[in-house]
């Protein structure tokens, strides 16, 4: 009976152990979350915002940013004759299958690799109706890199500029997600889909 006692008391100090080592490691986490979250707040504190640009669109109108308060928005870097084209066709599925999510897309034509995109505003708006059916806001060509950089894509691309992510556009359809306050929260690379499950799972909030 004492021996039993023993084994009884031995077994229940190790499940309390185990507990408060659970207990310390979910804090642990939940303290590092915290700590990220802080220091996020802080890189971003006092930097401009998306909502803070204005922009022209695609018939040359003035499209200020802050009408997207409120949406996540994917801002995207197009061109014509690109390997990546038939992308337009996935950045417009991924727009009519979660638009009533609060989601916008942006298209900013550029022609800043390998002359893929030589045509004026008229002829890429009417290329991208035709071919694609493009009902996602378009604005005007712009340049993405180089001396003559867009103010906007200067934010996108430089930490300093949006405290959060320093990268710079390395060819056409680069994809860059804000949050609904105006935040850049990440970068998805050219090759892979808009309808991929990073970008499918950051608008559904999964």
């Amino acid at each position: 009976m004492q021996l039993l006692s023993i084994r009884l008391w031995a077994i229940l100090l190790f499940v309390s152990a185990a507990i408060q080592c659970t207990g310390q490691g979910s804090q642990d986490q939940k303290s590092r979350q915290t700590t990220e979250s802080t220091e996020n707040y802080r890189n971003m504190e006092g930097k401009k915002k998306l909502h803070d640009f204005t922009v022209k669109d695609i018939d040359g109108n003035d499209f200020s940013l802050a009408s997207l308060k409120g949406k996540k928005v994917l801002v995207v870097n197009v061109a014509s004759k690109c390997g990546l084209t038939p992308q337009y066709e996935q950045l417009q599925e991924l727009y009519e299958k979660y638009r009533h999510l609060n989601f916008e897309i942006i298209g900013f034509p550029a022609n800043n690799f390998m002359n893929q995109e030589p045509g004026s505003n008229l002829e890429i708006k009417e290329f991208c109706t035709a071919n694609y059916g493009v009902t996602f806001p378009m604005m005007e060509k712009i340049s993405v890199k180089g001396d003559d950089q867009d103010p906007l894509y200067q934010w996108l691309t430089q930490k300093s500029e949006n405290g959060r992510i320093d990268q710079e556009v390395t060819w056409n359809f680069q994809k860059y997600l804000v949050d609904e306050e105006g935040h850049l929260v990440d970068v998805v690379m050219p090759k892979e889909s808009p309808m991929s499950e990073k970008i499918v799972n950051w608008i559904t909030g999964k």
